[in-house]
């Protein structure tokens, strides 16, 4: 996700939207110490010597109006293979440690997002300014040359400091609308390297779980409502070209035995053996042989028992985290979802951590140690990091229930088509096909993948509660 900047609404929601962020202690402002060395810094330039690869016709692919731009693509063609150029912001151009933005950002770990606003990582002055890679600027930037076979493997990889310039900044619905009529080449380039690389991530093992994405929306009159939102081929696409840097540096780490990699552990065979019974209880066939990421690849999302298969699925995939280490490389080192070592070095202008990547990075591949101040803070990456992404998931959670309560608050009484998605011993979830809504029926058994018709029965927006029933 990234930020945008709109036209805040105003109204009960919007008040209630900033009695949570005060609620959970979500730092809104910046202190102006933070400010003024933010600003000071863009005012300053970056710093680092960097090659001059402003020719390299660069876009950036993201939602409208987005402002904080970590990456910019290019994709072209080598004899039957690729070379993918993907620069990413330079924070480090703009930041020391220990002054008072990177201090800041320590506290803050990453971006956080509420429908009405972002809290971001940066002062704006730099992660919508200087730091930003918006369209006809230059700007420095961390570039990334991975040369790819016909198959999409990785042949070889170098990284960088540059400074860059984008051509322009296209939202999803122009890159995809112009892969569809086939007017830029580059971008057609660009989602054939990414069936190619999330083909090869299904031959690694890896397994991306296609769930339904609740997202809340924001209208043009300030109101706001909840849809499922069926992303875009090029959203995938577009992914795939960050997951491969993050692979790419990710190896590095691990073959060097320094570094601070993105981990996933392997899914809990116990966990498996109990999806393997759910499976079948639901009629679909799960052979002994054929592994977790292999059935799942086959589940469909559109089809009721299938969804609901995939939700379960995803216990499969918890205890994302991160590992800093400096010597040896752990054992528990690889992210299982991507079958690979993975490293966060993609959205520094939102993650703490790809900071430190990306300097890990540079360092590994010009044949030196990483710079004293990215040792001397390692090890304090994954705790920090752990902390920060649970204050931003605890945002989340509380932003979609208060949203739900109040977006359900004026239809109690009404009936709802919905899906059995998950059963446990503290009742039925289902999954309302409008609005974007899942929801547990308390008491209740029903079976997975049934179709049914439940009736709001009450809600407590001050509370973000709703209550449903199954409908007589």
């Amino acid at each position: 996700m990234t930020s945008s900047r709109r036209r805040v609404p105003t109204g009960p929601l919007t008040d209630a939207l900033a009695d949570l962020r005060a609620e959970l202690e979500v730092p809104t402002a910046f202190p102006p110490e933070v400010e003024q060395a933010a600003e000071a810094a863009a005012v300053r330039g970056p710093r680092h010597d960097r090659v001059d690869a402003t020719d390299l016709p660069l876009v950036t692919i993201d939602p409208p109006g987005s402002r904080d731009l970590d990456q910019a693509v290019h994709v072209a063609a080598e004899g039957r293979g690729f070379v993918v150029s993907y620069a990413i912001a330079d924070v480090a151009a703009f930041v020391d440690q220990g002054d008072p933005v990177d201090e800041e950002a320590w506290v803050r770990g990453v971006s956080r997002y509420s429908p009405d606003r972002v809290i971001p990582l940066h002062p704006r002055a730099l992660s919508e300014g200087a730091a930003s890679l918006l369209p006809d600027e230059d700007r420095p930037a961390v570039l990334w040359t991975i040369r790819l076979g016909a198959d999409g493997d990785i042949d070889d990889v170098a990284v960088r400091r540059a400074t860059v310039r984008s051509r322009a900044q296209l939202t999803y619905a122009e890159a995809q609308h112009a892969i569809d009529l086939g007017t830029d080449p580059m971008l057609v380039r660009l989602s054939r390297v990414g069936r190619l690389r999330a083909e090869r991530e299904w031959v690694r093992g890896g397994v991306s779980l296609a769930l339904p994405d609740q997202e809340v929306h924001r209208t043009d009159d300030g109101t706001f409502d909840l849809r499922y939102r069926a992303p875009r081929p090029v959203e995938e696409w577009n992914a795939q070209i960050s997951l491969l840097t993050g692979i790419a540096a990710g190896t590095m780490m691990a073959d060097a035995g320094i570094g601070v990699l993105r981990t996933l552990p392997a899914p809990d065979p116990d966990a498996v053996q109990a999806l393997r019974q759910r499976a079948w209880a639901l009629g679909l066939p799960w052979p002994r042989e054929i592994p977790y990421a292999a059935f799942v690849r086959t589940l469909d999302p559109h089809e009721p028992v299938e969804a609901a298969m995939v939700s379960l699925a995803a216990v499969g995939l918890r205890g994302a985290g991160y590992v800093a280490f400096d010597g040896e490389t752990p054992d528990e080192h690889r992210h299982e979802a991507l079958a690979s070592a993975y490293a966060h070095v993609t959205a520094p202008l939102r993650r703490l951590v790809d900071r430190y990547g990306s300097e890990i990075a540079l360092a590994l591949h010009a044949g030196v140690r990483p710079s004293g101040w990215v040792l001397e803070r390692l090890d304090e990456l994954p705790k920090a990091m752990a902390r920060a992404r649970g204050r931003a998931g605890a945002l989340d959670r509380a932003v979609l229930d208060l949203v739900e309560a109040h977006v359900l608050a004026p239809q109690v009484g009404r009936t709802f088509a919905a899906t059995v998605v998950r059963t446990s011993d503290r009742g039925t979830d289902v999954q309302l096909r409008q609005p974007a809504v899942t929801a547990r029926l308390v008491g209740v058994e029903l079976p997975l993948g049934t179709e049914v018709q439940v009736r709001l029965d009450a809600v407590d927006a001050a509370g973000r509660t709703v209550v449903f029933v199954p409908a007589s």
